[in-house]
This record gives structure tokens, sequence and C-alpha cells, in this order.
């Protein structure tokens, strides 16, 4: 909602429709009639919302643009920065279970069980890295950022060996969506570090003029 906010200052017609949008999908997620985070799409909802809607919204903030124009760079990052918020979501439902089945709301993990909802968190940090070489490979990311992400993975490790030791206890497993937290702002600083880095790089390699 802070990027929606922050969109309304720019007059780019671009900027505004994605302003309208991410209002529009963050009500329809949580407000009557739809409540579709009810149904079990609140991460999903929340990739797109936090990923490559807010994302870009900053980006073409940031840029002054009044067109959307975007590069393979900012998709990836977006995604990436999806991916871990999405997490954080999934893992703050492990604690409260009992409480999301009384009002009927059927998270991810009403319906898979912590035991499930630990393999998922498991899978999802190992796909997470994976996404990271795959993203580097194909140049969309600069090798700046690969090499600083992939210096996280024990953050990651930490995270998954936390819920599967403690998904059962409900009372250490609130603690879950913090590693998730840690691990979203050490993996993002280290997105963002690395495309800084890459930036600085380049224009140092840029050519001098040739005064005649």
């Amino acid at each position: 909602m802070a990027a929606a906010a922050f969109c309304t200052i720019s007059h780019g017609y671009g900027v505004k429709k994605l302003d309208k949008l991410l209002s529009r999908h963050n009500i329809n997620r949580q407000c009557p009639p739809f409540r579709l985070s009810y149904l079990g799409l609140g991460e999903p909802l929340c990739f797109a919302a936090f990923g490559p809607f807010t994302t870009t919204a900053f980006y073409l903030l940031q840029s002054g643009t009044r067109e959307l124009s975007i590069s393979g760079t900012i998709v990836s990052s977006s995604i990436l920065v999806g991916y871990t918020t999405s997490l954080i979501l999934f893992c703050s439902h492990f604690h409260q279970i009992e409480d999301d089945k009384a009002v009927g709301k059927y998270s991810p993990l009403v319906r898979l069980g912590t035991e499930g909802g630990a393999k998922v968190v498991k899978v999802a940090v190992g796909a997470l890295y994976s996404l990271l070489f795959i993203l580097g490979l194909g140049q969309t990311l600069p090798f700046s950022s690969v090499v600083l992400c992939a210096l996280t993975l024990p953050v990651g490790k930490s995270a998954v060996s936390f819920v599967e030791k403690n998904h059962k206890d409900k009372t250490k497993i609130f603690m879950a969506k913090y590693y998730c937290v840690r691990l979203h702002t050490v993996f993002g600083a280290a997105l963002a570090a690395g495309l800084v880095a890459a930036r600085m790089f380049a224009r140092k390699q840029l050519p001098h003029a040739i005064i005649l």
C-alpha cells in the first residue's frame, strides 16, 4: 500500500494505472465480497502485490518515466522479492492453524498441516536459490547479485532447520515468520547491493571520450 501511496505523486499514466491495480488487488485479497485469502490464495496474491506490482511501481517512481518500460533485470528482481515476501506469509500461518479453521480461513497450512508445511518451506528455500542461479545463468541478473545473494544461503538453511525442528511446537513455531523476515531482509539487501555494484562497475568500464 505504501507503493500505491507513493505512486500517486507521479503524473505518469503507467504509474497511475499500476497504482489503481495494486489498490484493487489488495482490497480483493482481504475484504468482502471476495476475501480471496480465505480461499488459500493469500500467498500467490502476496507474491503479485509485493513482487512485480510493488517493485515495478517503485522502479517507475524512481526513474521518473512516463512509460511502462521494464527490463528483464527488474522483472527478475521483483520475482525474487515477491517470493521471499510470500514465504513470510506462508510461515505466519504455522501457529494459527486452529484460529484459521475457526473462522473458515483455508490457508495452505490448514490444508497441509504443519508437517506438510515444513516440507514446503524446505522445497521453497531450495527453489529460491535454484531460481537465483537460473536467472544468473540467463544473464537477467548481474553476477554480483548472484554471488552476494548466494552468500545468504546459511540464513535460508537456518529458517528451514528451525521449521523442521519446531513445526509441532505451537509456542516456538511462532518465530518461523521472523526467520523468514530475516531471510527476506538479508537476501533483498544482497540483491540490491549486487545491482548497485554492477551498475558502478559498468560505468567504470565505459570508454572515455576522445577529443580531437
